[in-house]
């Protein structure tokens, strides 16, 4: 009980001398805020691209590579996608607990209340098993089925943010809306789905953007109505031929695949299928390199395709010395603060206050101040993600966000960091001799 009044005197004189100078106060939260501000940015942005966007599933999931490329060159890992041909033949042959292929299409939807514009869509052409395969949370309705996959149904799995714009967020089930021309029946809506990022999407480097895509539908409705696709797709030979079926028959890849093993051995099953596949397809004149195919696990294959640029390390770097330096600057700010109170603080040694009192109170006015700097330095965080967000294409907001893990490390951060800046201006200031100033007084 003594302690803690002790500290409540403490801390009503700290906010006391903190009043009484607030011109140099406010230059010691401004330096702390802006080193606070400009470190946590970076740290934020790396640490947002390296975490796990799928705890409960990553050990499970698995990214599918077959080395299908140009026989004079030798990567160091065989390409991030897939062709038609062998995307079909993983389907076809089924070796995976579950299984996903998928690619981006663009589509022009048409709400149903035409006073509604329409706009391009974002859409996902993928398999049955996608929602299962990556735990997505439905609020009405649910996927489809292989079945309607294989008839090419014109269904369509709407995400959250669609249904609110389209159907103000009520239960649109059963309802039709036009993509391309074509009628699509809804059958299923997804919750809020929290991201970190797209991480599925090999296309975008690992996923970087963490905006969920508007829609869903069948993966054969990607030939079966030639929809546009999106993306990347590489190849390394002609095609031979004209038209949609000859570039379905040809070695270019545009496709992505995930699978789920559950264990090292169906991975190790797995594998054994795929260079199976692969040997047998060299028979027939493809897949002319030695044999590289991979089931990656979620986060080593995040790790090799990460989005995050090494300017973003570099920029970590610096911004650490930038709050090295605002540290310095508060430290001077602090050493001439206290040293400006060295008569007070004589009087109060000569009248028997202890060093480690007086300590104490610097401290927690200096812990005051790191405080008010650190909640001035998430204020200064959430700007920099905001202009950080501003330089891409895509929307990164929920990946480039503060959650209060990241803001109380930031008000940690500031106030140990000022803290042990003050401690040696703290210690100057204690160790004057009372006897010079009782005779100056």
């Amino acid at each position: 009980m003594r302690d803690h009044g002790l500290f409540g005197y403490n801390l009503r004189l700290a906010l006391r001398n903190i009043r009484r100078n607030p011109v140099l106060s406010l230059l010691m939260v401004a330096a702390i805020g802006i080193g606070i501000g400009a470190s946590m940015s970076m740290v934020t942005v790396n640490y947002r691209f390296q975490m796990n966007p799928i705890p409960q599933r990553s050990d499970v999931l698995h990214y599918v590579r077959l080395d299908n490329g140009d026989p004079t060159v030798v990567p160091e890992a065989p390409p991030n996608q897939l062709t038609y041909i062998d995307a079909t033949a993983l389907l076809r042959a089924d070796r995976a607990f579950r299984q996903a292929a998928m690619s981006r299409a663009r589509m022009a939807l048409i709400p149903p209340d035409r006073e509604q514009r329409p706009f391009f869509a974002d859409a996902r052409a993928t398999t049955a098993e996608f929602f299962a395969l990556f735990d997505a949370p439905f609020e009405f309705g649910n996927g489809w089925t292989a079945e309607i996959d294989d008839a090419a149904e014109q269904v369509v799995v709407l995400s959250a943010a669609t249904n609110d714009r389209i159907f103000g967020g009520e239960n649109s089930v059963g309802r039709t809306l036009t993509l391309d021309s074509a009628d699509y029946r809804v059958i299923g809506v997804l919750d809020e789905w929290e991201l970190s990022q797209r991480f599925w999407d090999a296309d975008s480097g690992g996923g970087a953007g963490s905006s969920l895509e508007d829609l869903f539908i069948p993966w054969s409705l990607i030939v079966a109505n030639e929809l546009q696709r999106q993306g990347n797709t590489q190849c390394w030979k002609p095609v031979d031929g004209d038209g949609l079926a000859a570039f379905l028959n040809s070695e270019c890849i545009w496709v992505q695949f995930w699978a789920e093993l559950r264990s090292p051995a169906e991975h190790a099953e797995f594998v054994g299928y795929l260079d199976d596949y692969v040997s047998e397809q060299k028979e027939l004149g493809r897949f002319q390199r030695p044999l590289d195919n991979r089931a990656t696990p979620l986060m080593p294959w995040l790790e090799e395709v990460s989005d995050t640029p090494e300017e973003a390390l570099v920029l970590l770097g610096l911004s650490v010395l930038f709050l090295a330096v605002c540290l310095l600057n508060t430290l001077g700010l602090l050493l001439a603060k206290f040293l400006g109170k060295s008569g007070e603080i004589g009087i109060r040694r000569a009248v028997g206050a202890s060093r480690r009192t007086l300590m104490q109170q610097y401290l927690v006015e200096a812990g005051i101040i790191g405080g008010v700097g650190g909640v001035l330095g998430i204020v200064l965080t959430w700007a920099g993600l905001r202009g950080i967000d501003a330089q891409f294409n895509e929307d990164l907001s929920a990946l480039l966000s503060i959650d209060w893990t990241m803001a109380l490390a930031a008000v940690a951060l500031a106030i140990v960091a000022t803290l042990i800046t003050s401690i040696y201006p703290t210690w100057r200031a204690c160790t004057v001799q009372p006897t010079v100033y009782l005779k100056a007084n």
